[in-house]
């Protein structure tokens, strides 16, 4: 098993919650960003840079997935992919994706959209919390000690 960041937007707590779950647990984790990451000196965190453009990030790690790895990404149609592809996905707030959920969270992001096109609706998710941080950590601990035992 391998963890996959997509890590352009991935935000600096949750990398180096990942960092330290990468140690703890001797599991390699590859960062995939178009821009140059600073990673921790270790045998488990690797970081890859793609060139700039629309899905790049997110088309190497589906064409380099395996079953059973878990992708960390806050982008639902990169989600669906990874569950297509018998992976997990975890967001960064902590929401698991499985093959149940993934259909509404792409329902309410396509909902959410039209709203912002119409105007409707301006802005964003609400900034990152010490509550999601959290709810984050714990899901990692929860997915790894099922998996990685």
């Amino acid at each position: 098993m391998r963890i996959w960041i997509d890590a352009d937007a991935c935000p600096i707590p949750v990398k180096e919650i990942l960092f330290r779950a990468a140690e703890r647990r001797q599991i390699e984790s590859i960062l995939v960003a178009n821009h140059c990451l600073k990673i921790p000196k270790s045998p488990f965190i690797k970081a890859l840079q793609v060139k700039a453009g629309f899905n790049v990030a997110d088309t190497l790690i589906i064409d380099s997935l395996a079953p059973g790895d878990l992708v960390i990404t806050a982008d639902i149609p990169l989600a669906a992919e990874v569950v297509a592809a018998s992976a997990t996905a975890l967001n960064p707030r902590g929401t698991i994706y499985t093959p149940e959920t993934i259909q509404e969270h792409l329902a309410r992001r396509d909902f959410m959209d039209e709203l912002r096109s119409a105007g409707t609706l301006t802005g964003g998710p609400s900034p990152l919390s010490k509550v999601h941080l959290q709810a984050f950590a714990n899901q990692l601990d929860r997915y790894l000690t099922r998996h990685c035992t």
